[in-house]
């Protein structure tokens, strides 16, 4: 009996001090870094995604650990064994003719943990170069990249910590930037109960060397917590994203969106954002059916592209997104469209695969 109250305690030490050390990596990341939202920091292109799979789950997922490689671009701490040999890559042609791209490969090593290489890419097109007087004098091309190493360590068979480290470079012509930035997140993962949750800092980083001159700029740092549960005995899978937990005002007010007329003066009034659209803005609605091994539908919805790109009157599917996955032979292919606005979609196409079945008989 008291052996067995030794090794109950015994666990309950050992589960809580990995909740410390989890504490202690998330509390590496200066909190000062995380108070910029968009508009107002730099390298912004780092929370669009290629992925199919993430695209048509809202645009950001960090809550579901699977054989997927492609989750380890949000949370480091997705990385796993399953990942072995992995090869992912995907693309999109986004808004007005913009190009997202991703790429990574990962291998595990027993000993150490599971690692990743990868390349996040953002291609702008091709610009004319012209003089004061309007002359065409030539052409220039705008793009983004994101290099990326991840790493992460299974602590047991529920808890995982993972980080990866970004080198990211911007070539706008004669404008040029690089900088640095890393990801800490921390994964708790139960197979009997199929609860998964994730804490992830994100984009904390810095300029080396900016666009202008004396201009410092922030980079898009934020802190999520994702939840994703399946549903027992149901082919379900729901997850739940909170982006941006550092800071809960996300509203902006339209200078020229006026709403309704004020009764006594006869003036126009500018739309407020409420307590609960402030709210829900930090919220990703998402969900899985999974309905075999090779096939998957996917859906969600995004609050706060819901009430920024939302046409008045017109509302259509802005804010929903959906897709599904499907594996050929070694292949898996998904297929993801995220609706931004009432006449932009963005259609996403991933191929990933595991070497190590190439070598199976």
């Amino acid at each position: 009996m008291f052996r067995s109250i030794s090794i109950k305690i015994l666990s309950l030490q050992t589960i809580m001090n990995q909740l410390r050390l989890i504490g202690f990596l998330l509390c590496l990341i200066p909190y000062s870094a995380f108070s910029q939202l968009g508009g107002a920091s730099t390298f912004a292109f780092l929370n669009i995604p290629a992925s199919a799979r993430v695209a048509a789950l809202g645009g950001t997922i960090i809550s579901i650990k699977d054989n997927d490689l492609s989750l380890a671009f949000q949370a480091p701490s997705l990385l796993n064994k399953e990942m072995d040999k992995s090869l992912y890559f995907s693309g999109v042609s986004y808004v007005d003719g913009v190009k997202f791209g991703d790429a990574a490969y990962a291998f595990h090593l027993e000993k150490y943990g599971t690692f990743m290489a990868g390349i996040h890419y953002a291609g702008y097109g091709t610009f004319n170069e012209t003089n004061t007087y309007g002359d065409i004098e030539g052409n220039f091309k705008a793009s983004d990249y994101d290099i990326q190493i991840g790493w992460a360590r299974a602590l047991n068979s529920h808890f995982s910590v993972g980080a990866s480290l970004k080198g990211i470079y911007s070539d706008y012509y004669i404008y040029n930037a690089f900088g640095i930035a890393a990801d800490l997140s921390a994964s708790f993962h139960d197979t009997m109960t199929q609860w998964t949750v994730t804490i992830e800092a994100r984009n904390a980083g810095l300029l080396i060397n900016n666009y202008t001159e004396n201009v410092n700029e922030p980079l898009p740092a934020e802190i999520l917590l994702g939840v994703s549960k399946r549903l027992a005995h149901t082919p379900l899978r729901f997850s739940l994203t909170h982006r941006h937990l550092e800071k809960y005002n996300l509203k902006y007010e339209d200078p020229n969106d006026f709403g309704d007329v004020d009764p006594i003066t006869g003036e126009p009034e500018l739309k407020q954002t409420n307590f609960f659209k402030n709210l829900t803005r930090h919220f990703i609605v998402g969900a899985e059916i999974l309905l075999s091994k090779n096939f998957h539908i996917r859906g969600a919805y995004n609050f706060q592209r819901r009430q920024e790109l939302v046409v008045t009157g017109r509302p259509a599917t802005s804010g929903f997104s959906f897709g599904v996955g499907l594996k050929v032979s070694k292949f898996i292919i998904s297929y993801g469209r995220g609706n931004y606005h009432l006449g932009a979609a963005a259609n996403h196409i991933s191929i990933s695969t595991n070497l190590s079945e190439f070598n199976r008989k």
